[in-house]
This record gives C-alpha cells, sequence and structure tokens, in this order.
C-alpha cells in the first residue's frame, strides 16, 4: 500500500485538494477534485510508473478486464491481482496474471 499511497500523495501535490479531505469536501470541491483528478490521469503519460518499475517498486492500476480489483506489477513483469481493505491497508493476493 506504501507505493499507492506515494503515487496519491504525488498527485496530490499538483492538485489543490488533498486526498484525504476528500470526506470533509464540500460537493462542489469534491466535484472540482475528481474533474482535476480525471484531467491528471487523462495527461499521465506512464512516465512516472516506468520510473517506479526501474527503481523496483511495484505499481498498482485498474484494469477493465478486472472491474473492482487493482493490478499489481512488479518490476520483472510479473501481474497480481490484488485488493485493499480500505479501513485497514491490508492488501489481499487474488490470483497471479
Amino acid at each position: 500500500m506504501g507505493t499507492v499511497c506515494r503515487q496519491a500523495h504525488e498527485l496530490e501535490d499538483a492538485m489543490d485538494f488533498p486526498v484525504e479531505k476528500l470526506s470533509s469536501m464540500t460537493p462542489e470541491q469534491e466535484r472540482q477534485f475528481w474533474e482535476q483528478f480525471e484531467r491528471e490521469l487523462d495527461s499521465d503519460t506512464g512516465e512516472a510508473a516506468q520510473e517506479h518499475l526501474a527503481a523496483g517498486y511495484p505499481i498498482y492500476y485498474g484494469d477493465p478486464a478486472y472491474p473492482g480489483h487493482v493490478v499489481k506489477e512488479y518490476p520483472d513483469g510479473r501481474r497480481q491481482l490484488v485488493d485493499f481493505d480500505l479501513k485497514t491497508g491490508v492488501e489481499t493476493v487474488i490470483q497471479d496474471l
């Protein structure tokens, strides 16, 4: 979960609203947050993900082939389908891909 948090904080640094404040945002602030979040994702070149992999860290991403789950990709190319307990942050491997 550390990588996910680090990536969220990197994105947060580029945004006007911190993700930790999402639950306390007004509806208008939340709308603006998600609009900005989507703009950031649309302009993502994958450079940060490649840097993470090159540094020896796994990356996490969604894949429409696995709705409701997260794909964890390791620097060696291995991939796993994982889920997270949002309350505890515990990562659970569902299966190797």
